[in-house]
């Protein structure tokens, strides 16, 4: 049953592999880019898989030095996002009330770079060299800690951490917080930068990454044939979540509506996904937002690239929503951002509303046998989108769907 509150979409903030902000990134996808490039430093030559997907503006080159000095990348990127969503809203002189202001921001992994890049000093230096900043750069609430410290957020700030569903689950958590009244406004989203040997290593040990070394920006072809894994990325996408009255008062541009979520766990398996536990979740999201199947044209899937996991994802939303939304795999341009995967395609979703198109699938040249549903390939498709999904998995066996509306 749909909530009374409403909670519209404000605000948009983005840094990813095909761009350094929404605008960018949303052209690239549009365009079908590929943000996927080899690795060439030093540290990449013995690993078996070497590419990923790197953010196409360093944050070096937007936040001041010694600030970035403080911060983890994962940090780092969180804050850009962040910045840019609330200029975005246009929240900078609306006075808004700081105790009526939350954050819920995760991350899948947290500051790896900064534990590794520690340790590194302390075998090699002793104790003495280690920063006394270590401890807030790699703990897991630091992202959301950073943005709340830089917009002054009193109503909480939360950290969500759910591996690769993280990002959506924090915006479902947003939603949550204005539903209850404990907040006017949310500023939500995920956050993910680990591109580096030790967790390229344990993926690559898992076979979950493709080793299409030769062929970086056609390693990642969600629903292909020749798909044999995802490829890393790293990014981080923020939305500002407000009550619909509360943003009207104002007069605030809307994006979109944020009309329902679901959240459902499988207790299935570490790694492998469940039919049950995918569709269980569109459905919660569907009547969370009042809505049927048949109400939903264009689902922004998970689809990450493995072998099994696309067509796990295939047989959820036949189940749950049906043979004729239109699919499509943003993955297949930005990589799998972790715990920035379920944010930033949730603001590919909005914008697929907003706009009316369907950003392509790239690389699905030649489609498995069991992909029965349409899909946007190789070229963006313009159609009617009054409602969408997005949808967010991750390992532990996570799943978050999210249901986006016209304004």
């Amino acid at each position: 049953m749909a909530s009374p509150v409403d909670v519209v979409v404000t605000g948009l903030g983005a840094t990813t592999p095909l761009g350094g902000d929404v605008a960018s990134t949303w052209d690239a996808m549009l365009a079908g880019r590929s943000g996927v490039s080899a690795l060439t430093e030093d540290w990449a030559e013995p690993l078996p898989v070497r590419i990923a997907a790197q953010l196409a503006v360093d944050p070096a080159e937007v936040l001041d030095r010694v600030k970035l000095r403080r911060m983890d990348r994962a940090e780092a990127i969180a804050v850009i996002a962040a910045r840019e969503a609330w200029r975005d809203a246009g929240l900078a002189d609306a006075g808004l009330d700081p105790e009526r202001l939350a954050v819920s921001i995760g991350t899948g992994i947290g500051g790896a770079i900064t534990l590794l890049k520690q340790d590194d000093i302390l075998e090699s230096s002793g104790p003495r060299r280690v920063s006394p900043h270590t401890v807030p750069m790699l703990m897991p609430n630091g992202p959301a800690a950073c943005v709340g410290l830089e917009l002054g957020a009193k109503a909480g700030v939360h950290s969500v951490a759910s591996a690769c569903a993280t990002g959506a689950e924090a915006i479902a958590l947003g939603l949550d917080l204005i539903r209850s009244g404990r907040a006017d406004v949310v500023v939500a989203g995920g956050t993910e930068s680990v591109i580096a040997p030790l967790p390229i290593a344990g993926f690559a040990a898992m076979r979950a990454m493709s080793t299409r070394n030769d062929e970086p920006q056609r390693a990642s072809r969600p629903w292909d044939k020749g798909r044999d894994g995802f490829v890393l990325g790293e990014g981080a996408g923020v939305v500002v979540l407000e009550r619909a009255d509360h943003a009207a008062a104002r007069g605030a541009r809307v994006y979109a509506r944020l009309a329902g979520a679901g959240i459902t766990s499988d207790a299935y398996d570490m790694v492998q996904p469940h039919v049950d536990g995918q569709t269980r979740a569109m459905r919660r999201a569907l009547a969370d937002a009042g809505l049927s199947g048949q109400d939903i044209a264009h689902v922004n899937t998970h689809a990450t690239s493995t072998p099994t996991g696309d067509m796990v994802e295939v047989a959820s939303v036949r189940a749950a929503v049906g043979t004729h939304p239109v699919l499509t795999a943003t993955k297949s341009m930005t990589g799998h951002l972790l715990g920035a995967a379920g944010a930033v395609e949730s603001i590919a979703t909005i914008l697929a509303v907003r706009d009316g198109v369907v950003p392509p699938t790239i690389n699905l040249d030649d489609p498995d046998d069991e992909l029965d549903l349409p899909v946007a390939a190789h070229t963006a498709r313009r159609m009617e989108i009054p409602a969408a999904l997005n949808n967010a998995f991750g390992f532990g066996g996570h799943n978050v769907a999210l249901v986006f509306t016209r304004a």
